[in-house]
């Protein structure tokens, strides 16, 4: 696949969000094509108290920049020197390490682990067009898988391939203990419907937590950027906007304008949706109405089921900071199936 032309511009543009997108494989390719060299180092395998789950990335550039993590900083610099002894031999290797009590402590662990590290100079071991291809398929929220036999060398990406650990979200190794898969899942992704004062909360605590944020709000005076500065903001009608952004199962909705007129079309494109959390702020009283909305709309009540109203665990909430924490602590049960 060739490199559209505005690709790199548009990963340029997330690497300068990175609390916003992972950009380990988009730094990559960059750095790559500029010149400096680029080597992936991959967790493939943990034990014990891990300080990164399977799958966390780290990038490393012939001149010895960094970006990303394998640890909670005890082990990158060891793996910063093999990735640049791989980048000259030009082959992949496999690192072993052990995080000790003590680095594991000051990483915010409790106890130590076991971390196994793939280390993959790009153009030697990754081919460049197979980056290009994991790049741009990121770059359209297409969901895929990374596939690599460690004894073979061979390297694929797959589309449709082993769906339950894109369900899981779960990178590992096969049965073969030798066929790694690393799941590449769109980001996640928070959809606010109303600007409100709840909203302002909610994207900041929703893009620590890894969600991309977009607001939708037709009303300029709520969707300004002077109260969301840096935010991405759609000034359409919520219907419109839902549709150009396009619903997935890496996205959650939250409707917070208390206003049918705005909450109830986007509402609807997420019930015919698989988005993986639709919110909808209101009382049960308010909530019984939207419910008897839907139902007259045609949805039956497998599908209002899904919607959560009131929005939020019930914390005993007070202000809008503590209804957006509420909020973003039932959008995290829900993706990690702990929800009540």
């Amino acid at each position: 696949m060739q490199d559209s032309g505005g690709l790199l511009a548009h990963t340029a543009r997330m690497n300068t969000q990175s609390d916003r997108f992972d950009a380990i494989p988009e730094t990559a390719l960059r750095w790559y094509r500029e010149g400096t060299g680029a080597a992936l180092a991959t967790v493939v395998e943990t034990w014990g108290s891990a300080p990164r789950r399977v799958g966390a990335q780290l990038v490393v550039g012939g001149d010895g920049r960094m970006e990303g993590s394998v640890s909670g900083g005890c082990v990158e610099g060891a793996v910063v020197t093999e990735a640049l002894e791989a980048l000259q031999t030009g082959e992949h290797r496999v690192l072993e390490f052990g995080v000790s009590d003590d680095d594991a402590f000051a990483s915010g662990l409790a106890c130590g682990g076991t971390i196994r590290v793939l280390v993959e100079p790009v153009g030697e071991v990754m081919p460049e067009d197979l980056l290009v291809q994991l790049v741009a398929a990121r770059a359209d929220r297409v969901a895929l898988t990374y596939e690599v036999n460690l004894e073979e060398g061979v390297r694929r990406l797959h589309h449709d391939a082993y769906k339950d650990r894109m369900r899981l979200d779960r990178s590992g190794f096969e049965a073969d203990e030798q066929t790694f898969v690393a799941v590449y899942n769109p980001p996640l992704r928070l959809i606010i419907v109303g600007a409100v004062h709840i909203a302002q909360g909610l994207v900041v605590m929703a893009r620590i937590a890894g969600y991309d944020p977009v607001l939708i709000d037709p009303r300029g005076a709520f969707g300004s950027k002077a109260r969301f500065p840096g935010e991405v903001i759609l000034d359409g009608w919520p219907d419109e906007a839902v549709f150009e952004l396009g619903l997935d199962a890496r996205t959650a909705m939250v409707l917070l304008t208390h206003d049918p007129k705005l909450d109830d079309p986007a509402l609807m494109a997420a019930l015919n949706a698989d988005c993986f959390y639709i919110g909808a702020l209101g009382s049960k009283r308010t909530h019984g109405q939207r419910v008897d909305r839907m139902l007259g709309a045609g949805f039956d009540a497998a599908q209002i089921a899904r919607i959560h109203g009131p929005v939020g665990l019930d914390i005993g909430a007070a202000g809008p900071a503590e209804i957006a924490l509420s909020i973003l602590a039932e959008m995290t049960a829900v993706l990690r199936g702990k929800a009540p």
